[in-house]
């Protein structure tokens, strides 16, 4: 009875572990790091990390520090560099979660429905923006920002 109650045990032990192996192995390994900074008086900062994944898709993880509470920050890849007025919205990114200050969103086409891949989205002219709400008059206020791709190079104002 000993030996059957303890062949359960490890069973269970080593069938609920994690399979990490399995993931890793859903990237490529080709990663890019974007710094965010503060984009007004709110002190939330924090990096976009762009990774490739095998299947084509890129995650887009953005990562804040600052952010509390159980409020939703939209977050947008918009064209152009982070100094442009009105740029577009190239994509809608998973929402930032205060409690967490995070996001993570796979990636595979834009908004107008261009598919796009890692080496698209590094080399795009394009910046993040984490929007402090959804609507009204706090929808224009930025807490963090940053350049992404060729904007990289484009002075922020």
């Amino acid at each position: 009875m000993k030996k059957i109650v303890a062949g359960v045990i490890l069973v269970l032990f080593f069938g609920c572990q994690d399979n990490d192996v399995r993931v890793s192995t859903d990237f490529t390994g080709n990663e890019t790091v974007y710094a965010l900074q503060a984009g007004s008086v709110y002190p939330i900062s924090g990096t976009a990390t762009f990774k490739e994944k095998k299947d084509g898709s890129t995650v887009v993880v953005v990562t804040l520090s600052g952010t509390e509470g159980d409020i939703q920050h939209p977050v947008h890849l918009h064209l152009g560099n982070v100094g442009s007025p009105d740029a577009a919205v190239a994509a809608l990114l998973t929402s930032v979660t205060g409690s967490t200050g995070k996001s993570e969103t796979t990636l595979t086409m834009l908004a107008d429905e261009t598919v796009v891949t890692y080496a698209d989205l590094i080399s795009l002219g394009a910046c993040i923006k984490v929007h402090l709400a959804e609507s009204g008059p706090e929808r224009d206020i930025i807490l963090a920002a940053g350049n992404i791709g060729s904007s990289m190079s484009a002075k922020s104002s």
